[in-house]
């Protein structure tokens, strides 16, 4: 095994191009966790001697016109048309409890894309905390929705913001760190 895995690590160190494909038009980038799980970018880039990233595609085959985009595209593109999405996320909290707790999970693994790949821009970040933190009637709904989600859904934009791939102002942290608190206490019966 030992002989396979340095040679498997010599063949990743000189890889210029990651590659995935999407298949199915019920499950996109952000749906699940095993898109970004299995993204070898930030490995392969570990293991170049130059310490290059690679350039990473994805491929829409959802439909007879199937497209080819980078990885950033894609995530930009699944931002838009769900988390970032009225439509979509009004949809969802119609749904209650649960719908909440998707929109969380969506937001927790479009993080996972900055985690593995670094493909996430910054205004993904920020238009999600527009739409979702800086809003009080927003909040509100979450946190009587499902507070358990909304106060995930805080802890991942702290994360984002703690590791580095979210710049925002001190005065938007400290207020995710007042909503946390806020949804902490709700949880435990402190009103």
């Amino acid at each position: 095994m030992a002989k396979a895995d340095a040679v498997f690590k010599a063949s990743l160190s000189k890889v210029d191009v990651t590659f995935q494909n999407l298949d199915s038009s019920e499950i996109s980038l952000s749906d699940v966790s095993h898109y970004f799980d299995s993204d070898p970018t930030k490995v392969v880039q570990g293991l170049r001697k130059d310490g290059k990233k690679p350039s990473a595609f994805v491929a829409d085959t959802t439909t007879a016109n199937a497209q080819v985009r980078t990885l950033s595209e894609t995530v930009r593109l699944d931002a838009r048309t769900k988390l970032l999405n009225p439509k979509f996320y009004e949809g969802m909290l119609n749904q209650g409890y649960e719908g909440a707790r998707e929109i969380t999970k969506r937001l927790r693994n479009t993080m996972g894309w900055s985690a593995t790949a670094g493909a996430v821009d910054n205004f993904v970040y920020e238009d999600a905390n527009e739409v979702f933190i800086s809003d009080p009637a927003m909040q509100k709904r979450l946190l009587d929705t499902n507070p358990n989600a909304f106060r995930d859904m805080i802890q991942t934009f702290l994360e984002a913001n703690g590791r580095g791939y979210w710049e925002t102002d001190e005065e938007n942290i400290n207020r995710l760190r007042q909503l946390y608190q806020d949804c902490e206490d709700k949880l435990e019966g402190i009103e």
